[in-house]
């Protein structure tokens, strides 16, 4: 079968197209033939050699969430599942694949009015978005400050916090017309990279979602109110510097707090039951995927560029 891989680290050029054996699952696992390939900010990271220090070894296939129907199971896997149409999460990578094995604790069934595209594009970013808030102890008529809207897990942030009763909801973005974008899912401000600008945006924050992190992030520090909360649920832009706490600590009096997020921590049964009610609120209209551009498997390389560029607004999705 058909895939991506990162043949050598550092820009969209290293992703080639291998030829793979056809997978077959293992016990426990589903087979899945894609429809829908998600392109997420970590699968950049990755392939820039940013993570090569955690284990990601060249030949490494990116992509950690796809979409399609279940052609076969394993062993120990209830038959019925072939033929349904899932959503599943690959791990932090393998997704950039044609057919993939996926354990059936790892798949969410796809409600019948929403679509595999739609499905990659909300079903890792809703799950960071709406746990991101809970971590963050996000309570109505609290400010909102999202840093870095402009992705899935941005856009998703924005519209659950608005859902749920926060007294503004504020945006870092890099241009007007994004910004007008977010305010159409829910955005009340809208401010420039720095955090600056927009018109009567709030002085502080209760709690920032921070999706950049990068070495700009200390900043946002100061732009949390007493008590605030800064959650960072991505690194984009890389790692903060080794020395950010200290302006935490300079603002002691504050009270101020900083957590990191990841959904690995989330138990599966939880996560499970938050991304079958996102998918069947997106069914309905309740929740907006926003889909930048839908290009073919053989694309990646493209796609990854208009990743490295900032071009995208939303999601990128690849259909093999």
């Amino acid at each position: 079968m058909k895939a991506f891989a990162i043949q050598t680290y550092g820009g969209p050029e290293g992703l080639v197209a291998v030829d793979l054996p056809d997978p077959a699952p293992a016990a426990g696992q589903v087979l899945i033939a894609t429809e829908a390939i998600g392109v997420g900010g970590v699968d950049t990271v990755i392939r820039s050699g940013a993570l090569a220090a955690y284990g990601f070894e060249e030949g490494f296939v990116p992509g950690s969430e796809v979409a399609g129907t279940v052609t076969a199971v394993g062993d120990g896997v209830d038959p019925a599942w072939t033929g349904r149409r899932v959503w599943a999460f690959t791990g932090t990578g393998g997704g950039y694949v044609e057919q993939a094995a996926v354990p059936v604790t790892e798949i969410v069934p796809l409600p019948e009015d929403l679509s595999a595209v739609d499905a990659v594009t909300l079903g890792s970013a809703g799950v960071v978005a709406h746990f991101g808030l809970r971590h963050a102890h996000f309570a109505p008529g609290e400010t909102v400050l999202v840093r870095g809207a402009a992705g899935s897990i941005g856009i998703t942030a924005v519209q659950l916090a608005a859902r749920a009763g926060a007294a503004a909801v504020a945006v870092t973005t890099s241009s007007a017309e994004r910004g007008e974008k977010l305010r159409r899912l829910g955005a009340t401000h809208v401010l420039d990279r720095s955090g600056g600008g927009g018109e009567d945006a709030p002085a502080g924050y209760d709690v920032i979602i921070d999706v950049v992190a990068g070495k700009d992030m200390p900043s946002f520090f100061d732009r949390l109110r007493p008590n605030g909360r800064l959650v960072a649920v991505g690194a984009v832009a890389g790692q903060p510097p080794a020395d950010f706490g200290t302006r935490i600590m300079a603002a002691f009096q504050k009270s101020l707090s900083f957590a990191a997020f990841s959904a690995a921590t989330v138990p599966g049964a939880d996560r499970y039951a938050v991304r079958s009610e996102q998918f069947a609120a997106a069914g309905r209209g309740e929740i907006e995927t926003v889909v930048h551009e839908v290009l073919p498997l053989d694309a990646a390389v493209l796609a990854h560029r208009k990743m490295d560029a900032g071009e995208v607004f939303g999601r990128i999705v690849l259909t093999p």
